[in-house]
């Protein structure tokens, strides 16, 4: 498989928000998101079998919180196989997709983070709607808000697809749009939407592998 970079650190996001996590970096994406952080990921940097991945993610124990992120990790048909081998290994398996691809063959009992692309993003026509009969209960939904725009066309999208039922996270673009001002609509709304602020900005700033 093709990789970006693995580490260890503090979950920044989600629900999972401040737990001790692995992080496995898949290397490669198909969207070109005008706010990506991540853009050195683009590239492979190196090289591992499934079996290899294990191998680094063991040497973590006993923390058993691991991540698959990219890039988008779906790009690479052997990332199925890679959840289903943490699965079986008894790994709390986070996936963060954008939604741009089939979630049909990823385990159910992987927690899909699953991002819709608001239209600040400039690939908001890339969202796969079909994904959503695939959705689980324990999934979370992530709409990250560069503005009021993306914020009404979120709320919009979460009334018209009745998702409210599923973990709703709003993040503010990092340096874009001030968080306080985010969570005032939020608090406006009195909806059930989790303030997802990237924590391990908060405590490292913009550093990789943190």
């Amino acid at each position: 498989m093709e990789l970006s970079e693995i580490f260890y650190s503090l979950q920044g996001e989600s629900s999972y928000a401040g737990l001790p996590c692995i992080f496995v970096r898949l290397a490669g994406c198909n969207l070109r998101c005008t706010y990506c952080d991540t853009k050195y990921a683009y590239e492979p940097e190196f090289t591992l079998s499934v079996e290899g991945i294990i191998k680094e993610v063991e040497k973590y124990y006993p923390v058993k919180l691991v991540e698959i992120t990219g890039g988008e990790p779906l790009l690479q048909k052997e990332s199925v196989e890679l959840m289903k081998l943490l699965v079986k290994k008894e790994y709390t398996v986070l996936l963060e997709t954008n939604n741009s691809i089939s979630l049909k063959d990823v385990p159910d009992q992987v927690i899909k983070i699953i991002d819709f692309k608001t239209p600040s993003s400039g690939v908001c026509n890339s969202i796969l709607w079909d994904n959503i009969k695939y959705f689980n209960d324990h999934d979370e939904l992530k709409f990250v808000i560069a503005n009021r725009q993306d914020f009404d066309w979120a709320l919009g999208i979460i009334q018209k697809y009745d998702l409210q039922k599923y973990q709703i996270l709003f993040s503010p673009v990092h340096k874009k749009l001030d968080k306080k001002i985010l969570a005032k609509w939020i608090l406006e709304t009195g909806l059930p939407i989790r303030l997802n602020i990237q924590l391990n900005k908060v405590i490292w700033g913009d550093i990789r592998g943190a």
